[in-house]
């Protein structure tokens, strides 16, 4: 059974950070492209940042710069590294894992970014 569970989500000011992580558990992290999504209510889901299948990064240019995706193989978990937060973060925030096919999601963490 494939499990995905973030955590790391808050309450943080404008211009702090936060690390997200996310939790693999049945598949491998190195093995499948992984990517941190996010959603606020009424808008489509985003990718803010992914590793792809050959283990290149992408980064959206509306968090380019501020946002690292990262991965531990060993730990099997995936870090997404955000700064320089401002209120338009504000979102829940989905881990996601991809092979062939096969899409697993996480239940998310919501980051709350406000004074």
């Amino acid at each position: 059974q494939v499990r995905l569970v973030e955590s790391g989500g808050g309450l943080v000011e404008p211009g702090g950070s936060l690390r997200l992580s996310c939790a693999a558990s049945g598949i491998m992290v190195n093995g499948h492209a992984m990517g941190w999504y996010r959603q606020t209510p009424g808008k489509q889901r985003e990718l803010a940042a992914a590793f792809y299948g050959d283990g290149t990064t992408y980064v959206a240019n509306s968090v380019k710069g501020r946002f690292t995706i990262s991965r531990d193989n060993a730990e099997n978990m995936v870090y997404l590294q955000m700064n320089r937060l401002t209120p338009e973060d504000t979102a829940v925030y989905y881990c996601n894992a991809r092979r062939y096919g096969s899409v697993y999601w996480g239940q998310g963490t919501q980051v709350t970014v406000s004074s």
